[in-house]
């Protein structure tokens, strides 16, 4: 049977269209500085087969690149809020560090396919902010995945993660790919305490409109408690510098009663 429909689109069940798949994962995991820059969402540090545990702890999380990040538990305690996200650097931290002379990736141009998704990337100031273990910022930029760009023909086991059984699904009614990844020894995780995924079989989920990794969790029965999931409430939304500080300096809540003191 011929691997193209009628219409010249791949047959989803070919052997062609699978690698097509794989490769669209590989891209969308390196493609989340370049598809966002505000999100709004909840996230699980612990994995669920299709829905969280309405019992299981949750923080709310508001994210506005580069680097301003604000925590709040359930019941909306802060546990986190940035303070001097405008604050400059001197001349002798930017004169004696390569780093601080790179852009933001959003400045920088990628290596796109034609679908859009980043084959390759660019040297930049990359890096979430973190908070608990560093899987909750490899989350938001899961590269670590994919690698920076594709292995070369010649070395294909340089990949970081194997790739099988990638699939359409949805996650909280957004379209997401979802796949079953085991590491290589080429596998370097952003934090090497908290990966995304453990040795053997692992189930990811990446959120297509973001490139987030919205869900992991590891198949093996000794480890299978290991994992996250992400709930995304909004992208992009427009978020004020005082979202982020610990106290507004700046906004009056004009839904409160002012009392004004008339003296007569």
């Amino acid at each position: 049977m011929s691997t193209w429909d009628t219409r010249r689109r791949p047959d989803p069940e070919s052997s062609a269209a699978s690698t097509d798949l794989t490769a669209t994962f590989r891209n969308l995991c390196r493609s989340s500085p370049w598809k966002w820059q505000s999100l709004r969402f909840e996230y699980w540090d612990e994995p669920f087969a299709e829905a969280p545990d309405p019992a299981a702890p949750l923080i709310r999380a508001w994210l506005r690149r580069p680097g301003a990040l604000r925590l709040e538990t359930a019941d909306g305690l802060v546990l986190h809020s940035t303070t001097g996200i405008n604050d400059s650097r001197d001349g002798l931290y930017v004169s004696s560090t390569r780093k601080s002379w790179l852009l933001p990736p959003h400045l920088v141009a990628p290596v796109y396919d034609d679908a859009g998704l980043v084959r390759r990337r660019p040297e930049a100031a990359y890096g979430e902010p973190d908070f608990g273990n560093g899987r909750f910022s490899a989350a938001l930029d899961p590269v670590e995945l994919a690698g920076k760009a594709p292995a070369p023909l010649e070395f294909p086991g340089s990949n970081p993660v194997d790739v099988q059984s990638v699939r359409r699904v949805e996650h909280h009614g957004r379209p997401s790919l979802e796949a079953r990844v085991s590491p290589t020894a080429s596998y370097r995780p952003t934090d090497p305490s908290a990966p995304l995924c453990l040795a053997g079989s692992n189930r990811v989920r990446i959120d297509l409109e973001t490139g987030v990794c919205v869900a992991s969790q590891s198949l093996e029965d000794a480890s299978q408690d290991h994992g996250h999931w992400i709930r995304i409430m909004a992208v992009d939304e427009y978020m004020l510098d005082d979202l982020f500080l610990a106290q507004s300096m700046n906004l009056t809540d004009v839904r409160r009663h002012i009392s004004w003191d008339i003296r007569t």
